[in-house]
């Protein structure tokens, strides 16, 4: 049985260029890194960067949340706007969220938010065809 999200890979075309995102903008902690990779960590999460010239655009909603303390989020939103990194998408749900591209345009997002505060605010307004299992 699953047990919960082990770790991310990500593809990516500048190894350095993205090891300096995410360690000095986003702020993940670096653990390793070699030839045509790197291993992070933020939280419980494991993210890798994997070397791959053959990076394509895709454009859908797939996209990968990290959370971040209500306090935490204008300043953090505020350093990556200094930074010009590229907003994809407004928000339009619960809660406050931001939703970037990282340099090889990995859909991301910043939540200040829950899963149980989202449901709660989704029991209050639906999704067209919602139903609630508990």
């Amino acid at each position: 049985m699953l047990t919960g999200l082990n770790h991310l890979t990500l593809a990516v075309t500048d190894l350095p260029r993205s090891i300096t995102f995410y360690q000095q903008l986003l702020g993940m902690q670096l653990h390793a890194r070699w030839d045509n990779g790197a291993y992070f960590s933020c939280g419980a999460l494991w993210l890798c960067l994997s070397s791959d010239s053959a990076v394509t655009e895709k454009v859908d909603y797939t996209h990968y949340a990290f959370t971040i303390s209500p306090s935490d989020f204008a300043v953090f939103v505020a350093r990556l706007q200094a930074q010009s990194v590229v907003m994809w998408k407004a928000n339009k749900s619960e809660g406050e969220s931001y939703y970037f591209l990282d340099p090889d345009g990995h859909q991301l997002e910043i939540h200040a938010g829950s899963l149980e505060q989202r449901l709660a605010a989704c029991r209050e307004k639906p999704y067209a065809g919602m139903v609630f299992f508990d």
